[in-house]
């Protein structure tokens, strides 16, 4: 004969037997304030009314509830719902878990720069920071995203380093479509990640380089020398100035989509084609007297400046990038090549559109950025331009409907460019994209809108044990 011996339950599963079968009789009142009983642990031991536990993170939508939470499926006849412990302060509904968007860059005399590689990769992966970071021997340069105060520990770590401090930062929101997409991003959302964060979710690369920006110019060292910066507020004025050069210095795909007026394009693949732009189009390998007169051609369109005064052979130069990084050695680059009058615009392109009043900005078009936001607009909002995998360039609606235009394969940039081997190979590849449901570019690693099989199974069986 077998014997029984009941086992005493944890208080834990006391409570939470006696809440599903023994509701009080208040409980089938619509307006009932009941409280809910709460577990003790070490950060709480007040109990949690339902409202408030309503507005957890991880009940902020209908969809994130039915897909991930089949277990909840078990209590559906239990009147109050079950509270979750252990849940961090950080992220109860209070506006922390909104996402930013932080650039940021400083030279820096870094030798040691490897060093750095691990403890930062592990600590972005720690805080569910996602994005891109380049450290190298003249300094960092980096793009990353997540919840504001998950950025900020990670910037806090970073000036830790003495060498470091005084980041220069371009702070940009991420939209509420996107926040709703991503349900937060807290970690106790059981989705976590969206299709649609600025880059690829909980998943951060950080890579050594030669340099933070490729110009190819060891000697060329904006620690040692650098042109004046210029305030958002300030650049009107100045490159409304008829002795005023602006260059563009961005690659020629991102000047395609938006410039400031009056800009001059230099054409340039990659920014390593920039040291030799301005030896052609500057005419510095000329005498003095071959040179007292200087022309700016404009590749795009016909732009000249030329110098009135015959003692300055060098013009006074206004440069512009997205950031601002690529500015300051451009400037360097410019100042050891013999020209006195160098200024660059303070935080870039991103910080004009967050700055200056669209009434007053005299930018046209779109800044394109380098992560699955594509281009933004004034105020910094996303863009209307999207990208092609096939080149990764900016491409619009127009484009798209192009006959060149291929998912994942090609655009009317790129469609004659690209040999047919080199098309059927993006086909195999987006085929296979499509198959295992992520999609390519800076998207890869989106998560299936639908949980495999095997997933489903594994949550019924532990739903039915239960």
């Amino acid at each position: 004969m077998l014997r029984i011996r009941a086992l005493p339950l944890p208080p834990p599963f006391l409570t939470l037997t006696t809440t599903m079968l023994s509701p009080s009789p208040s409980s089938s009142s619509a307006n009932s304030d009941t409280r809910i009983p709460s577990f003790p642990t070490p950060s709480s031991r007040n109990p949690i009314n339902s409202s408030s536990f309503r507005n957890l993170p991880l009940f902020s939508n209908s969809q994130v509830q039915s897909q991930s939470m089949a277990l909840s499926k078990c209590f559906s006849n239990s009147t109050n719902p079950i509270p979750i412990s252990g849940v961090p302060e950080s992220e109860s509904d209070d506006g922390s878990n909104s996402l930013v968007v932080v650039s940021f860059y400083k030279f820096a005399d870094f030798h040691d720069h490897a060093r750095l590689r691990k403890p930062l990769k592990e600590l972005c992966q720690k805080l569910r920071v996602s994005g891109g970071i380049i450290l190298a021997p003249e300094g960092i340069n980096g793009s990353i995203c997540g919840t504001l105060e998950s950025v900020e520990k990670v910037i806090s770590f970073i000036q830790s380093d003495d060498r470091l401090k005084g980041l220069r930062l371009v702070e940009s929101p991420v939209s509420p479509e996107e926040e709703a997409i991503h349900h937060g991003h807290s970690s106790s959302s059981p989705l976590a990640a969206g299709e649609d964060a600025p880059f690829r979710w909980d998943h951060v690369r950080v890579k050594l380089k030669k340099e933070i920006v490729t110009l190819g110019m060891p000697d060329v060292s904006p620690i040692e020398k650098v042109g004046k910066y210029v305030g958002p507020k300030d650049w009107n004025a100045l490159i409304t100035d008829p002795d005023t050069v602006v260059i563009d210095v961005r690659n020629k795909y991102e000047i395609r989509i938006g410039k400031f007026k009056g800009a001059v394009d230099p054409c340039t693949p990659s920014f390593r084609e920039f040291p030799s732009w301005v030896d052609e189009h500057f005419q510095l390998s000329s005498t003095d007297d071959e040179r007292s007169k200087d022309e700016v051609d404009n590749s795009v369109q016909s732009a000249e400046k030329v110098m009135d005064s015959p003692k300055q052979h060098m013009p006074r130069v206004a440069m512009y990038c997205t950031g601002g990084i690529r500015c300051e050695k451009a400037s360097s680059l410019l100042l050891s090549k013999g020209f006195k009058e160098v200024f660059h615009l303070e935080g870039g392109i991103l910080k004009y559109l967050e700055e200056v009043p669209e009434t007053e900005s005299l930018w046209e078009g779109e800044c394109f950025v380098f992560d699955k936001r594509v281009s933004v607009e004034h105020g910094l909002v996303p863009g209307n331009f999207k990208l092609c995998y096939g080149c990764k360039q900016p491409v619009s609606d127009a484009d798209m409907e192009a006959q060149e235009y291929e998912y994942g394969v090609s655009c009317p940039y790129c469609f004659s460019q690209k040999s047919e081997e080199e098309k059927e190979r993006a086909r195999a590849r987006q085929r296979q994209f499509e198959r295992w449901g992520i999609i390519g570019g800076p998207d890869k690693g989106r998560r299936p809108t639908s949980k495999p099989e095997s997933v489903s199974q594994k949550t019924n069986q532990l739903s039915h044990s239960v």
